[in-house]
């Protein structure tokens, strides 16, 4: 700090330093300091001397400032004060000026700093990178320089960020800021960097600019907002004037429905704010850009179809007919209507629609006009009413049918004012404008349109009490030959010219008027001042027409005698001149620009932007129509003549062509549908072909099927046979088990009964009874195994009998097969050989009796399982039958063998009682007993 008190003044004796002493100091401390507060104190000196010193801090200390930047990123304060710095060297700011005589020194010092400071691109790309700082010391200061260079020069500025990588993406970061000052000067940014340059607006628009931009302005209040809304529009503005990219990205995008809101105006309309006026105002030419005449036709009918669709349209007209708008509002609202409706039947038909809000109710078109034709209204006002009333009728020849029809004898309307009505006053009233709005005006319900043309000449005016009305075509010539001001003859000469182009019959009620051509021509020859010449140009221009599109109807005024009127008394290279005194005034090229007629001043007032095309068109093939002598005008009649008979036979023969080419194509036709045809012939011969190829491999396996059918249906009537056999034989082998079971339980009886013989034979040892009974076992053992071989032989019949059956359903299928399959077969052949066009019905019935077999095979099938479980229950029962049959044979082998150990038993008690010596028969004295015993009882039965 000593040393800035040094250099400031601290000392008290001593001769002061310089300025540039100073500067050079604090510029050496920045550069040699190892310290950051000793660089750090230098540079927010040099700060505050850079805007008295602005020169000197500039040349010596910004190479070192730039090096601040590079090399200090880790210090914002300082990054903070040499951005701050750089700014008050290259910023050109009135407000800061102390001296106004300076200002252009200043303006100077701004381009050299700016030059010297882009000279490297890397400087830009520097500031761009600071701006990435969240810090507000770092971040505002940034955006306020670059603003400032952007201003300085801006083509060099935008040509280094748009090369710069990602360099328009960090700008537009500064819209998200929430530091509202930054946000807003980021804005200003933003309007500076997209001036003039497309390619940098559409990148712009791609970063998501619309929709940033619009949520700001409702944020801020839309039309009721302050300065920030303003500055969106501004940008808004920039991004989409003469970019036909970013205007078709707006609409896509649904922005122009977002523009509504905007116009929602309250029925208190009064102590509107300057703000708000300039806001809307702003808003309008949004509008108008998306609009314009100068877009592309497609673009403009689409956003205007739009805007119609969202009700901006209707809004707009909301606001025309409100009370209390302010009146360069409603001059620009008017403008903007009028372009919203220009060439767009829809919206000119719903314009045609809107009412006043009057009493009773007036059509806005009316309103409008009363406003035009009134001269104590606004200059621009009316000016703006005449440009909508012309964008009404713009390729709207129902607009300009209504428009005239208003003028006819049968539709006017003595209680209410029309639009012709106030057409015609203003044609007529003293006020010149009123008489050049009028005129033009009703020249644009002619424009183009030759019925209207013809229409209008039957209107008719009353001109005073007690004479006869004149035609509406005779009063304008009357007004002219009275010699009234220039723009109303101008005004005149104008619907003039537009009425009588390309309109045989109009031309020959004008010429019909014996004063006219008189009036024309010598207005034409006379030598008049500089304000006259354009008349006289005009009334050149209207003479020309009336030449070149004249149908010598009338004899006085043909097209040879207004040629020889002109040269007699005017001259052809002096009719020539005069005509081209219309392109050559200055204010025809300005009205040749743009349709909206845009003057400072009512009397410059002269063109119209359509008219202007006409003479365009007109001027050239007037000058030729002139310069032809009478003898070239009948060469060239004999030329037309010959090409007209060259033509007609040319016609002759393109008619007999035509008629040749027609017949020629009906051949073609005829041979193509022949063509067609044959081919479809032989497809469906080939159709049929394979489908006959189909029908034999259908009816080969048709055959299969039935054959399998008849067989299954064989096997299920076998199977229902055998089932049926199959339930008796089931019924006898219960049968046969049951009274094997009553023969088991009775040997079990019998056993029983045995074992108890033989605990009596042993408890009494009589010998003769156990004999007999023995003998009595035996043969019922003998019987039982009898009855048990039996019954295993009826088990192998049935067997063999179901076998049987089973073959004998095998043959009976076959048989049914061989014998369907010959008669069949015999006369599915015949009949396919002998009817092919019978093919498909036959074809329709075998799959009506395929689906029928199909559908009984599936019954069969289902008889099939059910006899086949049958037949799995009958093995069940008939394992379970061997089975208590082998269980029986064990039962008899162990009875056999407790007889043999009886028999043994009794044997060895037999001997016992032998050897005890008691006396013991044996089994055949017993046999011999009994057979004495049964010879006794039958003596006594006898």
């Amino acid at each position: 700090m000593n040393f800035f008190r040094g250099v400031m003044g601290g000392q008290a004796a001593g001769p002061q330093p310089s300025g540039a002493e100073t500067i050079q100091k604090l510029c050496d401390r920045v550069a040699s300091s190892t310290l950051l507060e000793d660089r750090r104190d230098a540079v927010r000196a040099l700060k505050s001397l850079s805007k008295k010193y602005r020169m000197e801090v500039g040349t010596q200390a910004m190479e070192h400032l730039i090096n601040i930047l590079q090399t200090d990123r880790s210090d914002s304060e300082i990054l903070g004060y040499a951005l701050d710095t750089l700014y008050n060297l290259i910023c050109n700011d009135e407000e800061e000026e102390q001296d106004e005589a300076m200002q252009k020194q200043s303006d100077d010092l701004g381009a050299q700093f700016t030059e010297q400071f882009i000279q490297d691109p890397e400087h830009i790309t520097l500031i761009l990178s600071l701006l990435e700082e969240f810090d507000f010391h770092v971040r505002w200061p940034g955006v306020k320089l670059l603003t400032a260079l952007l201003k300085n020069q801006g083509v060099q500025v935008q040509g280094i960020i748009l090369v710069s990588p990602m360099g328009v993406s960090r700008l537009m970061d500064l819209l998200a800021d929430s530091r509202e000052v930054i946000r807003n000067d980021g804005l200003l940014l933003l309007q500076q960097l997209t001036k003039s340059n497309a390619a940098i607006q559409k990148i712009v628009a791609f970063e998501s600019a619309f929709e940033r931009l619009l949520d700001i302005i409702t944020e801020e209040g839309s039309s009721d907002g302050g300065i920030v809304v303003e500055d969106c529009l501004l940008l808004l503005l920039n991004l989409l004037k003469n970019n036909s990219s970013n205007q078709n990205f707006f609409k896509e995008g649904s922005y122009i429905q977002r523009m509504k809101p905007w116009f929602e105006v309250g029925d208190d309309n009064s102590g509107w704010s300057a703000q708000k006026v300039t806001n809307l105002h702003l808003m309008l030419q949004l509008v108008r850009v998306m609009v314009s005449p100068v877009n592309s036709p497609g673009a403009s009918a689409s956003c205007q179809k739009s805007m119609y669709q969202c009700g901006l349209l209707q809004q707009l007209c909301t606001i025309l007919m409100a009370t209390g708008v302010p009146a360069d509002i409603l001059t620009e609202t008017i403008n903007t209507v009028s372009e919203v409706i220009r060439g767009s039947q829809v919206n000119q038909d719903y314009f045609a629609s809107v009412n006043a809000p009057s009493n009773p109710p007036r059509p806005a078109i009316v309103v409008l006009l009363m406003s035009m034709v009134n001269e104590r209204q606004p200059f621009v006002l009316r000016c703006a009413v005449l440009y909508c009333f012309q964008c009404f009728l713009y390729k709207n020849q129902k607009g300009q049918g209504e428009i005239v029809a208003t003028l006819l004898p049968s539709t006017i309307d003595a209680n209410s004012i029309s639009a012709g009505q106030l057409l015609c006053g203003g044609l007529f009233s003293a006020d010149s404008l009123s008489n050049w709005c009028a005129s033009v005006a009703l020249a644009h319900a002619l424009q183009d349109n030759l019925t209207q043309k013809e229409q209008l000449l039957r209107v008719q005016l009353a001109t005073s009490l007690g004479k006869p009305p004149v035609s509406l075509l005779q009063q304008c010539t009357n007004i002219l030959s009275q010699g009234s001001k220039v723009q109303t003859r101008v005004g005149l000469l104008m619907l003039l010219c537009t009425w009588i182009n390309n309109c045989p019959i109009a031309v020959t009620h004008f010429l019909h008027n014996q004063e006219n051509v008189p009036f024309l021509t010598a207005q034409i020859s006379e030598n008049l001042g500089e304000d006259e010449r354009l008349v006289q140009g005009l009334c050149a221009l209207l003479l020309g027409i009336c030449i070149f599109y004249n149908d010598n109807s009338l004899e006085n005024y043909t097209k040879d005698k207004l040629k020889q009127l002109i040269e007699k008394r005017i001259g052809k290279e002096n009719f020539v001149e005069k005509l081209g005194f219309i392109t050559k005034h200055e204010l025809y090229s300005r009205a040749a620009q743009k349709p909206q007629p845009v003057f400072l001043s009512p009397e410059q007032m002269l063109f119209d932007h359509e008219f202007t095309k006409l003479v365009k068109e007109l001027e050239g093939v007037i000058t030729k129509a002139v310069h032809k002598s009478s003898e070239d005008e009948k060469k060239e009649e004999d030329v037309k003549k010959t090409l007209e008979q060259h033509d007609n036979i040319v016609m002759q023969y393109k008619d007999l062509i035509r008629e040749q080419d027609a017949q020629i194509q009906e051949l073609k036709e005829q041979v193509a549908t022949m063509t067609s045809q044959s081919e479809q012939m032989q497809t469906t011969v080939t159709q049929q072909l394979s489908q006959i190829q189909q029908h034999k491999d259908q009816y080969n396996i048709i055959k299969l099927k039935l054959g399998k059918d008849s067989q299954s249906q064989a096997n299920s009537q076998a199977d229902s046979q055998v089932n049926g056999l199959q339930t008796e034989e089931l019924s006898q082998l219960r049968e046969d088990l049951e009274k094997l079971r009553q023969q088991h339980t009775l040997l079990q009886t019998q056993l029983s009964d045995k074992d108890a013989l033989i605990n009596t034979l042993k408890s009494e040892t009589a010998e003769g009874s156990a004999a007999s009974d023995n003998t009595e076992m035996l043969k019922e053992l003998d019987a039982l195994r009898s009855r048990v071989h039996s019954q295993a032989t009826e088990i192998d019949q049935m067997k063999t009998e179901k076998q049987e059956l089973l073959r004998k359903a095998e043959a009976m299928s076959s048989e049914a097969v061989s014998s369907s399959d010959g008669s069949l077969d015999a006369a599915k052949m015949a009949e396919v050989e002998s009817r092919l066009a019978a093919q498909t019905s036959e074809t329709e019935r075998l799959k009506e009796e395929s689906k029928s077999l199909s559908k009984s095979r599936v019954d069969l099938d289902q008889q099939l399982a059910a006899a086949t479980s049958t037949a799995a229950i009958l093995q069940t029962e008939k394992a379970q039958l061997q089975t208590e049959v082998q269980e029986s044979k064990k039962e008899q082998d162990d009875l056999l063998m407790l007889l043999a150990d009886q028999d043994q038993k009794i044997h060895s008690l037999k001997q016992k009682l032998k050897a005890l010596g008691e006396p013991v028969d044996d089994e055949d004295d017993l046999d011999a007993r009994d057979q004495t015993d049964d010879d006794e009882e039958d003596d006594d039965e006898d």
